[in-house]
């Protein structure tokens, strides 16, 4: 099998890289702190000291990092020139829509095609490969990375079209649905334990009827046992940064986003209040403690 390249194999790329070298791909891995991807060597990783030297000739490197900052700092001319003609850079990044654009555009200059692929799943979703994935970007491209995603996290692949931008923007409305759902969630239960019902009850009740389906039913159980701080496998400074994309989304095209609002308020308002390894469920206790629970 071809060997590809990985960039970034934090909570979420760890286990999709890891997916990938046990489908007997050659994995060729690019961490910014190395020490975190040494364990891969002993699936059969190559470690590697920069973005570019993960590259092919006319390869894959995919790549899942944290920003848009990061993601341009790896896009960089001796990454384009590492892949050359046919190259495919798979950004598997949550990221602003107009920068995966921008991003296209300068990968086309080199000849090289950017596919937009951002990950719906947290790791031990994406290690049990029962996650999704929304793509975008150029048709051909997107068939051959399929089987990539495919073996690595996704269960299903949802094609968006060819602008790269578009599975960014699905990646940003899914994540802040998710949001609302642990508002939604924790001001729910919040108003049960305070008129004297169960909330355990109500929650068995109503993901078993009226929201079935795993992000009531895991985050849901999480903001039951206050499972706020630990080791977080996504924190809440990243679903800050992700509600910050999506009301700039918004505001560019003038869509009024009121909910996306209050949960950012409360994603700033946890930053603030300097709680370590806070994951981004912890959203759920500003309505709880507004309900002096």
């Amino acid at each position: 099998m071809e060997t590809i390249g990985f960039i970034g194999t934090g909570h979420l790329g760890y286990p999709i890289a890891a997916n990938l070298l046990k489908a007997g791909y050659g994995v060729k891995i690019y961490n910014r702190t190395r020490e975190k991807a040494l364990p891969l060597e002993q699936l059969g990783a190559v470690l590697v000291n920069s973005p570019e030297e993960t590259a092919v000739k006319g390869g894959i490197v995919l790549s899942l990092v944290a920003d848009d900052k990061a993601v341009e700092a790896i896009a960089t001319a001796a990454l384009l020139e590492a892949l050359g003609q046919g190259g495919i850079h798979v950004s598997m990044s949550t990221i602003s829509p107009d920068t995966s654009r921008a991003l296209a555009a300068q990968h086309l200059q080199q000849g090289v095609q950017y596919v937009t692929a951002p990950v719906f799943a947290r790791p031990e979703a994406a290690e049990a490969k029962v996650g999704n994935a929304v793509i975008s970007g150029n048709t051909a491209a997107k068939e051959r990375i399929k089987p990539l995603l495919q073996a690595g996290f996704a269960k299903h692949v949802f094609d968006l079209g060819e602008d790269a931008g578009s599975a960014n923007v699905l990646k940003l409305i899914g994540n802040f649905m998710i949001a609302g759902a642990i508002e939604l969630m924790a001001e729910s239960f919040a108003l049960a334990e305070k008129n004297k019902v169960d909330p355990r009850v109500a929650y068995e009740m109503l993901t078993t009827i009226l929201f079935p389906g795993p992000i009531f039913s895991n985050y849901g159980a999480m903001i039951l046992d206050r499972q706020f701080t630990g080791n977080p496998s996504f924190s809440a400074a990243l679903g800050l940064k992700d509600m910050d994309l999506v009301l700039q989304t918004a505001r560019r095209s003038y869509t009024p986003m009121p909910l996306a609002n209050l949960v950012q308020s409360r994603l700033t308002t946890l930053l603030a209040k300097d709680i370590k390894d806070a994951d981004w469920i912890a959203l759920a206790s500003g309505a709880l403690e507004d309900a002096g629970l």
